[in-house]
């Protein structure tokens, strides 16, 4: 019987949705594989479209999710990464640019550079996420990983500066700290559905990135290799269920059921021929019959599939439009052909793939968590690539310019009376 790897590592990861809020233990092997000891989730509290609202509801959340990992995992963590969405995220690019004077580019070279980038960073009275070196760029050249050793006159970086609201990422913070739990670092949801979804090769060809949450959507656009431009739209696929409750009078479960087993994004010829339960097998049936429903509490699946494809109308038209902003539009002519891969749990719904495609006129395919050795098939959906993410990026433990410091002691240089007396204290001490 093979021995199990040992684990050199474990890091804890805690996403907060506006959904669900999930949580995984992960360990990395000593070959570098990343190996999922256990994971959990419950139904979100206290968190309102990434805001949290209440926080004695939100903190009990955390210890809740955190705890069924624990189990699961057999051990427990005493601190987490955090995964967020809303609370004002934005992205921007920052280039930075020092002089090299045509020699040899060193370590020091590099760390000066990085200390120049960390010292120009202009937050605007937000809190800054990240602020990660993307690539190198050196007299013309761009997309240099590792100027290392490389002569050139100028030296330059593009850092990626990822900043939110102040007030609401410190309440997320509060909550999980409550959970008697420290904060290793808040990552932006887009960063880290980013590492689980995207290959390398997508994120330098360009591809654009749509998670769809509870009541979030972040749209994201990578080029290049890294992030270059975010947006938030206010709405997602608890919207689309908020619509049939409305549309037929019934309880939001009734509702959350009746999409997720029953809807689809795209209709066919016989929809309007079958007649779909709005009661499941354990709901009460002397229960309010559904507005237009049958003798038997039935409703066309026309119908629900009707109100839901009203909704995504709307959320893809706020979603195109995000991509136009972002440079990220067939209609603009530069991306065409270029991939959408969508993401979260609402992407999780049947034909949703085909229907945007159609709607935004660009190859779209659904993003998945990558197979990791321990991961259960229920958070193996596109619902928990957030969580899967939390773990990678923690592991990559990318390099973060605000934590950049000068390798080098100042030194001052003594003469005369100054330097005897140096002299002779140490000859005091020693001596």
């Amino acid at each position: 019987m093979a021995s199990q790897p040992r684990i050199s590592r474990v890091f804890g990861a805690v996403n907060i949705g506006s959904f669900r809020i999930s949580a995984m233990i992960a360990g990395l092997s000593e070959n570098g594989e990343m190996i999922v000891l256990g994971s959990g989730h419950r139904a979100a509290q206290g968190i309102k479209r990434g805001y949290v609202t209440d926080m004695a509801a939100a903190t009990y959340a955390v210890r809740d999710a955190i705890e069924r990992a624990e189990r699961l995992a057999g051990t427990s963590v005493a601190s987490v990464w955090i995964g967020c969405s809303g609370a004002g995220l934005a992205s921007q690019i920052q280039p930075v640019e020092i002089e090299i004077g045509g020699r040899r580019i060193e370590d020091e070279d590099i760390e000066h550079l990085l200390v120049a980038a960390r010292d120009s960073i202009e937050p605007d009275g937000r809190m800054i996420l990240h602020a990660l070196p993307a690539c190198y760029f050196l007299d013309g050249a761009d997309g240099v990983n590792n100027p290392r050793g490389l002569h050139a006159d100028r030296l330059g970086v593009d850092i990626h500066v990822m900043l939110a609201d102040g007030a609401p990422m410190r309440n997320v913070t509060e909550a999980v700290q409550n959970a008697h739990l420290e904060v290793e670092g808040v990552v932006a949801s887009p960063l880290a559905t980013g590492y689980a979804c995207l290959t390398a090769e997508e994120r330098d060809l360009g591809v654009a990135l749509v998670e769809l949450g509870a009541e979030v959507t972040n749209v994201s656009v990578y080029t290049g290799g890294m992030l270059v431009g975010l947006a938030a739209i206010p709405r997602g696929s608890a919207d689309i269920t908020d619509a049939v409750a409305n549309a037929f009078g019934i309880r939001r479960f009734q509702a959350e059921r009746l999409k997720c087993v029953n809807g689809s994004a795209i209709a066919s010829p016989a929809d309007h021929r079958e007649m779909i339960p709005v009661n499941g097998p354990g709901d009460d049936q002397s229960g309010p019959f559904a507005r237009g429903a049958d003798d038997k509490n039935r409703i066309p699946r026309s119908e629900l599939i009707g109100v839901i494809t009203g909704e995504l109308d709307q959320l893809t038209g706020q979603i195109g439009k995000a991509l136009e902003t972002l440079g990220f539009s067939a209609t603009n002519g530069g991306a065409r052909g270029r991939q959408v891969v969508l993401t979260g749990g609402g992407a999780e719904m049947a034909g949703l793939a085909d229907y945007t495609q159609a709607a935004l006129g660009n190859p779209v395919r659904i993003g998945q968590p990558p197979q990791l050795k321990g991961l259960p098939e229920a958070h193996s959906v596109p619902g928990f690539a957030t969580l899967a993410g939390l773990v990678l990026y923690a592991a990559a433990d990318p390099v973060d310019i605000r934590t950049v410091g000068s390798r080098f002691q100042s030194t001052s240089r003594l003469a005369g009376v100054a330097m005897m007396q140096r002299i002779w204290g140490a000859m005091k001490e020693y001596f």
